[in-house]
């Protein structure tokens, strides 16, 4: 999708727009981190009835299902919000996360489950248009800082989404007020329940305040490229960065470090909640939960606090190999937390992997910057790569560590449950030597950035 950037918007944002499109990124992050502190404990439950034993299989598919559906109608959506409208495509979506998320809680086959999933992600693609509507409705010297306030959503709602789902998971557990309703009967319901009014309270708020920021002159005709051409426009522009040099070393970085991340996004429930006679934690929902807030916490304090400093002591090209060791680190050494020390030892763990994915994104961010200025390539082109490469390596990570894991889990040592977080170590690995490939501009600022 193109961003324009009028020196005079048609249509100015007021506080209520930016507040709608800040609850709508929150949202977003919200759907994808809802799932993680119980997904696993509700995939055994039908996997159990339903006489399936592929548990880390189905994990990982569900948790794929969404970044894919994302992946394949982003576009599609940026299309629609051209032609007719950022307004209308928002609140579309908005209603979208309200039904899927609430069918999701009310699944009793995993196919249901996986459909609901799906679902949500093809109607949580409003990232890329709420990106759309501040381009449209910015000068650029807003550009950025309003730009910060989506990335500020995009931490805010991984922090928010495991929580929630944690907490109030399995309720009829913990309050009595639940016993003999359908909150027993469906434990992850109130959950999905509780993000979906937050859409619809969101989507009430956006009827009243949320202007439209496409002028009727300014939108695309039907005839203009649709989603099948924006893809794979979007696919041919991320393959032609991909030989460009310290730009497709950086991509590649970048794709290796996700996909070693997200291999932990299916694996880590898998562990925690696997039994202390196997060698798991024994975790529930809310337990899972709490750690990946921390996770988010300590993400946004690092890119809050600790990124501006270490910047301008290391650079952005030193800090991108330390990064990925960092949170290799920390990955790696999460299944062997000792069961009697375990909520010390994960938080620290946590923190650690924190830290080393808060100093990652700004950093190869910064670079590509750096280097598409440097070579006179386009900006958007550049990030749009990275944006697809990434996709691509969400939508892999949590179904190869879901078939690793379904493989292993049940061997014995050196391939068992630990051999998930050492794929992701050494992923981290190679994307930090691939980084220190990255050539030296010696007219550049960005070491001492």
């Amino acid at each position: 999708m193109t961003i324009s950037q009028p020196a005079e918007p048609a249509v100015t944002a007021g506080r209520g727009a930016l507040t709608v499109l800040f609850l709508a990124t929150v949202i977003d992050m919200i759907g994808f981190g809802i799932v993680i502190p119980f997904l696993t404990y509700l995939v055994e439950d039908l996997a159990t009835s339903q006489g399936i034993v592929e548990v880390g299989l189905w994990v990982g598919l569900l948790m794929t299902s969404y970044s894919a559906a994302q992946f394949l109608f982003s576009p599609f959506w940026g299309s629609v919000s051209d032609r007719i409208g950022r307004r209308p495509v928002l609140m579309v979506g908005l209603i979208g996360n309200t039904v899927f998320f609430t069918m999701f809680g009310l699944a009793n086959t995993l196919f249901i489950a996986l459909t609901a999933r799906f679902m949500a992600g093809v109607f949580n693609g409003n990232l890329a248009v709420a990106r759309a509507y501040i381009g449209d409705v910015s000068t650029p010297a807003q550009l950025n800082t309003r730009m910060g306030l989506i990335g500020a959503a995009f931490g805010l709602g991984f922090t928010i989404g495991p929580f929630i789902g944690g907490e109030l998971s399995n309720p009829a557990t913990k309050w009595d007020l639940f016993v003999g309703t359908i909150f027993e009967t469906y434990p992850y319901l109130l959950p999905c329940v509780a993000a979906g009014a937050l859409s619809l309270v969101s989507f009430v708020y956006a009827y009243f305040y949320l202007p439209e920021s496409l002028p009727k002159s300014k939108r695309s005709s039907g005839d203009s490229v649709n989603w099948v051409g924006r893809l794979s426009k979007s696919f041919k522009q991320s393959y032609s960065m991909l030989n460009k040099g310290s730009i497709s070393i950086i991509i590649w970085a970048t794709m290796l470090f996700i996909f070693g991340f997200t291999i932990m996004h299916a694996v880590f429930i898998l562990y925690t909640g696997m039994p202390l006679s196997d060698g798991g934690l024994g975790y529930n929902e809310a337990q899972n939960g709490r750690i990946f807030a921390v996770i988010g916490i300590a993400g946004i304090v690092t890119q809050g606090v600790l990124i501006g400093p270490l910047s301008r002591k290391l650079g952005a090209r030193r800090m991108l190999p330390l990064s990925c060791f960092i949170c290799g680190t920390g990955l790696v050494l999460i299944p062997y937390t000792q069961a009697e020390y375990a909520t010390v030892q994960l938080v620290i763990v946590a923190i650690i992997v924190a830290v080393g994915s808060g100093l990652f994104q700004p950093s190869s961010s910064s670079l590509l910057t750096t280097f598409a200025k440097h070579e006179g390539i386009n900006l958007g082109i550049v990030m749009g790569a990275q944006e697809s490469v990434s996709s691509f390596a969400r939508i892999l990570g949590p179904l190869t560590g879901g078939i690793v894991w379904t493989f292993t889990v049940s061997r014995d040592w050196p391939l068992d449950y630990h051999t998930a977080f050492h794929i992701c170590g050494i992923l981290m690995l190679c994307s930090a030597i691939l980084s220190l490939k990255i050539k030296i501009l010696p007219d550049a600022n960005y070491e001492e950035s």
